[in-house]
């Protein structure tokens, strides 16, 4: 075929593998633009955004009003509680079978879950039953662990390091983009509940029929062997040769680095306040303002995906000051706001001891400032999503590291998630769970601090690293290139190894010390 040819049937030419030892052995075929388009990075990342906008977006969207829309929290933090708890293993273990069993088939498993557990809370909402929503507990923590393990690493690993805050913004945008749709049914089938009570039950019934679409988009993801990036490389299959075995013994050698296991107390410690806030909104919200504050919730993360996306990757700043800048940001802003919200809570639990009933909704004096403080937290939660992530693209390179980085942190966010929602669980004062949250903050500050100060200019290839190879160039992903043009000819082979050392240079490895 020539390529005159391809040019009028408006292909491309890009490679695809034929072994373990891609680099060596590659052939091309034609490619047509619309498979180069639906096997893009861009493409795949927003089918992923999309399926967080259908599993934990909806999610999201029930749990931002305070106890999934019910009128007291302790049965659905135990439940949440119970998600986590699995989470806590599973998120783990699903990111090794990723790397035996495929990262597609483990996103497809964790679209499962989501529409049953939302099931269990209309069910409750309707009729009471109570032994659903741990049932719904459950599966949504065996479907959650596949598909937090699978997600992060596809957003990541698919992308180019220069574009990693960009994709990172877009996979979490669309999954708020989740919470504003839901937040937003929500606020219109009860705008008209001035009082505390619990969310309509056919608010349940139009967020389940948005949770089923999440399975039709996960079969639409591209398998990493499959994608093609804009330079018309592809990365190798990270399937190839592994044994679960093995991949235990790497997860656990990836988790003795120090950039892991220093990560350990902000994923345990970060987000306790979640818990807080739900018991906050189920106890001195009315139903339409909890709402209010589900959709009002979702801007506000939304806007943190997009200015965070948009900084982290700015070429003007090196990454290690990109590090220092934000965490500096987040700690005064969070330490600030902590204050801020213990002076609240102080004022609504004396008001209460005298006697008096509190309902904030949006027609009374006092709403805004009850309000206001939790947005914040809501817009520094989701910026710390974006900034783990983003460390974690940070240090590693390779969709293999990435897919085991990815299961270690979900592990541990959902340790402190699960130890969060079992004290919410308990009939505990909302001034002790805040002032619990606020100590486990300041416990995670010195050890990100060292994190933070960690950071390199360009992450390692980790996989050839500890196989004592050379990156093919700074930063560069491990990808088969395209030796061939659409002029070139259909089959191009490599270098031979001969080849390659008479050439002498060598770039260079960058270790973290």
């Amino acid at each position: 075929m020539s390529s005159t040819d391809n040019k009028e049937k408006n292909v491309e030419l890009g490679p695809v593998e034929t072994g373990p030892d891609a680099d060596e052995h590659q052939i091309t075929k034609p490619v047509s633009k619309f498979t180069r388009w639906y096997r893009s990075p861009l493409f795949n990342v927003i089918m992923v955004g999309l399926i967080s906008f259908t599993q934990p977006g909806i999610w999201n969207a029930l749990n931002s009003t305070g106890a999934g829309g019910a009128q007291e929290p302790y049965l659905v933090n135990g439940s949440n509680s119970l998600t986590f708890g699995i989470m806590v293993f599973g998120c783990s273990l699903f990111s090794i079978l990723s790397n035996k069993i495929g990262i597609k088939w483990v996103l497809i498993i964790g679209t499962l879950g989501y529409a049953p557990y939302s099931a269990s809370l209309y069910v409750n909402n309707r009729y009471g039953v109570e032994w659903f929503v741990l049932f719904g507990g459950a599966l949504c923590g065996i479907a959650a662990s596949a598909l937090w393990a699978s997600e992060g690493a596809i957003a990541l690993g698919y992308a180019d390091i220069k574009d990693r805050g960009k994709f990172t913004g877009i996979w979490l945008g669309l999954r708020e983009l989740g919470q504003l749709i839901g937040a937003s049914i929500q606020l219109s089938l009860n705008v008209k509940q001035e009082g505390r009570g619990k969310v309509g039950y056919t608010t349940y019934l139009v967020l389940i029929a948005l949770q089923c679409l999440g399975l039709p988009f996960a079969l639409l993801v591209s398998s990493p062997q499959k994608v093609i990036k804009p330079d018309g490389s592809r990365l190798k299959d990270p399937t190839l040769n592994k044994t679960v075995k093995g991949e235990f013994k790497k997860i656990w050698s990836l988790f003795k680095r120090k950039q892991m296991y220093l990560l350990v107390p902000i994923l345990v410690g970060f987000q306790w306040n979640s818990t807080y806030l739900g018991i906050y909104m189920t106890k001195y919200f009315s139903v339409r303002s909890r709402t209010l504050g589900s959709l009002v919730s979702g801007i506000a993360a939304t806007a943190a995906n997009i200015f965070w996306g948009w900084f982290y990757d700015r070429q003007s700043l090196s990454r290690p000051t990109i590090a220092k800048i934000t965490w500096a940001f987040f700690v005064a802003l969070m330490l600030a706001t902590f204050g801020w919200q213990t002076a609240n809570e102080k004022l609504y639990g004396d008001l209460k001891s005298a006697g008096t009933p509190i309902t904030l909704d949006w027609a009374n004096p006092g709403f805004g400032r009850g309000f206001a403080s939790m947005v914040i937290l809501r817009f520094l939660n989701e910026s710390h999503y974006m900034f783990v992530y983003w460390l974690i693209g940070a240090f590693f390179d390779d969709i293999e590291t990435l897919g085991l980085a990815v299961g270690i942190v979900r592990s541990f966010e959902s340790v402190g998630s699960c130890l969060a929602f079992g004290i919410g669980a308990a009939q505990v004062a909302p001034m002790v769970n805040l002032i619990i949250a606020f100590a486990m903050f300041g416990f995670t500050i010195p050890a990100t601090t060292a994190v933070v100060f960690m950071v390199p200019e360009r992450p390692i290839h980790l996989r050839k690293l500890e196989d004592g190879s050379t990156s093919g160039s700074e930063g560069e992903p491990e990808v088969v290139k395209n030796s061939a043009s659409i002029e070139g000819s259909v089959t191009a082979p490599a270098a031979s190894t001969d080849a390659k050392e008479k050439d002498g240079a060598q770039a260079p490895v960058y270790e973290l010390k």
